[in-house]
């Protein structure tokens, strides 16, 4: 059986590769990126493949060979539109009559109200379309995603926020052991809402207190307010609206989806939060 990985040279695929490894040996596991070299000095000890979402060919020439996919979702902003560079890759899969396939999608992306969850549910259907047996593994927030809110607590600063819900964060490592159990499973489900327990901003900035040991201020302020913190930081205005972006999914309740699909795959607990706090902390 040969297993490949998309997008490898990201953290969630450079973690799966390492948990694919463990599980199946690196002899088959193909890893998979636009940047070869960099994923060859990560691991050296796999084949390597050139693949671009944005370049069909290349991506039905990556495919040759392989039964199992994990295709990772890029990360939207590139020169061709997401569902687009999505919509290559099933095209890709399809034509080299690709066993399985496991693509990390969007919490509920079929019902969804996120404007993130758009390019998602498309590709679902995609694969659904193009008959290709599969698992949507449904991730919800990376705690990687709230460095930024990390670091302010572990400075001592206050920590700030505007998103009045909760989110599922987890470790992006959990996500990808548990997309590596999925993909190389006998018998997978179509869909994985894969999270960590739900929690809201001002859980999370407790948890930070715990993990570092700091006495700082957790405040919720205006999402307008939280922009011109931003700015005040030294971000300019456009970045600035971005990153308060980041939050809109959890304000909107999008991601208050509770589920114990991933400690359920992983087979042990998720990483507690403030161990992982910790971890994103140290790296």
């Amino acid at each position: 059986m040969k297993y490949a990985v998309t997008a490898a040279t990201g953290n969630l695929g450079q973690a799966a590769v390492k948990e694919l490894n463990k599980l199946a040996g690196a002899e088959n596991v193909i890893v998979i990126a636009r940047n070869t070299d960099k994923v060859a000095k990560l691991f050296p000890n796999n084949e390597v493949r050139q693949g671009d979402y944005e370049d069909k060919s290349s991506m039905i020439n990556t495919f040759n060979g392989i039964d199992h996919v994990l295709f990772i979702s890029s990360q939207p902003g590139g020169k061709v539109d997401r569902a687009t560079a999505h919509a290559n890759v099933v095209d890709a899969l399809k034509e080299n009559n690709i066993k399985f396939v496991a693509y990390t999608s969007f919490p509920d992306a079929q019902n969804s109200t996120a404007a993130l969850a758009t390019d998602h549910r498309l590709t679902e259907n995609a694969i659904k379309e193009a008959g290709i047996d599969h698992s949507f593994l449904r991730n919800n927030w990376y705690l990687e995603n709230e460095i930024g809110f990390l670091q302010s607590g572990a400075a001592s600063c206050d920590a700030l926020y505007w998103a009045n819900n909760k989110a599922g964060w987890a470790l992006e490592r959990d996500y990808a052991e548990g997309a590596a159990k999925v993909i190389t499973s006998e018998d997978p489900r179509e869909v994985y809402e894969f999270a960590g327990k739900t929690r809201t901003y001002d859980e999370l900035g407790k948890a930070l207190q715990e993990a570092t040991g700091n006495d700082f201020t957790i405040k919720q302020i205006s999402r307008d307010d939280y922009v011109k913190s931003l700015e005040k930081a030294g971000l300019d205005t456009p970045t600035a609206e971005l990153f308060a972006s980041f939050q809109d999914p959890i304000n909107s309740g999008n991601l208050n989806k509770e589920s114990n699909d991933l400690e359920k795959v992983l087979g042990h607990p998720v990483t507690p939060l403030v161990d992982a706090i910790k971890e994103v902390l140290a790296r």
